[in-house]
């Protein structure tokens, strides 16, 4: 009787172990996994895909670094990937010209900078198909040219609403890159979740902005950011890829906030960058090469990305310096946008016409 009481006991041990084990869907407990899911393998490929970086290079801690990740993430899945750097802008042809004579079957220019290099190397050779990132293509213009474009204002609305919440001066700067239609995005949806933020708080904030003209000049960056704090403002969104670094260290000797751009950039300083305006820009370079190597048609198409795909957002470090209360706000105008109640400007004329 003791021996069966022993085992009956052990059995219901085990039941129990199992039943405090089981995973449970996020809905079901009202927490969020405390382990990342395990990434559900994708089917394999074949075939070679090329990219070519712009100015910023392949380690810019921003768009280019991010292409590439995408495909490393094809590479180990059976392609044959390779990228090439562009130093200048002089460079852009000659390396598009490399690229089509190694055989590749598609090629990626990656930013907008490339796009007369990429429609060029389309028309002069009407076999090979390119992929652009950041810019498009009218419908049909290049059958053999694809445009992928993401929804940038949708991260750098959510980072501006974030920074509403954090700035204690009032005053919060936004450095841009360059000037064009897709910069537009960050700039106005940086605005607007600024302003957002700001009506709902009941605050009046001022928001500094300067266009530098540069993707790669990291002191620039630093000397723009360094005077724009001294001017009051104590957070800074920069959109200007490399540029962004210099932003950053100005950021830590000015001991202030700043918001990083396309890459969870919060490694480069983890007491100042507060969260980062992800552009998953991997999600689309894997995702298209992988379709069009099975077949689909790209060419004369441009493709969209954005919350809906994970290739846009807030980044995942966020936490650790912006309050559980405003990711939580953060969270729910982030559904708001992927249930379409609220769309965020992209140009001037949307941005002055937006109803808070």
């Amino acid at each position: 009787m003791k021996k069966f009481r022993v085992l009956a006991l052990l059995m219901v041990l085990v039941l129990v172990f199992t039943a405090c084990n089981t995973d449970k869907p996020a809905e079901e407990t009202g927490k969020a996994p405390t382990e990342a899911p395990v990434e559900e393998a994708k089917e394999p490929v074949s075939g070679k895909v090329a990219m070519i970086t712009d100015t910023g290079g392949v380690n810019d801690e921003s768009f280019n670094q991010s292409a590439w990740a995408g495909l490393q993430k094809l590479g180990e899945r059976g392609a044959d990937v390779s990228y090439i750097e562009s130093h200048k802008d002089a460079d852009y042809a000659p390396n598009m010209e490399a690229k089509v004579n190694e055989g590749n079957d598609l090629i990626w220019g990656i930013g907008f900078l490339m796009k007369g290099a990429v429609k060029d190397s389309a028309l002069d050779n009407p076999e090979q198909t390119f992929a652009l990132v950041d810019d498009f293509w009218e419908d049909g213009e290049l059958p053999n040219a694809a445009g992928v474009m993401f929804h940038s204002e949708q991260s750098s609305f959510l980072v501006g609403y974030i920074a509403s919440y954090m700035t204690e001066s009032n005053k919060v700067g936004f450095i841009l890159g360059m000037e064009g239609p897709v910069m537009d995005t960050f700039k106005y949806g940086y605005y607007t979740g600024v302003n957002y933020g700001a009506k709902e708080q009941g605050k009046d904030i001022e928001i500094m902005s300067i266009t530098v003209e540069s993707f790669d000049d990291a002191a620039l960056g630093k000397a723009t950011a360094t005077k724009m704090y001294s001017d009051g403002a104590d957070v800074i969104f920069h959109a200007a890829g490399n540029v962004g670094v210099g932003v950053i260290e100005a950021a830590v000797e000015a001991d202030k906030w700043v918001i990083g751009v396309d890459l969870d950039q919060n490694h480069l300083a983890p007491d100042h960058v507060i969260t980062s305006a992800m552009k998953n820009v991997h999600v689309a370079t894997e995702d298209l090469s992988a379709r069009f190597l099975n077949g689909e048609e790209i060419g004369g198409k441009t493709f969209y990305y954005g919350l809906e795909e994970d290739a846009v957002g807030i980044a995942p470090t966020s936490d650790k310096l912006v309050p559980a209360d405003v990711l939580e706000k953060t969270q729910e105008l982030e559904q708001k946008i992927k249930d379409g109640e609220l769309v965020i400007p992209i140009n001037e004329e949307e941005y002055n016409n937006f109803s808070y």
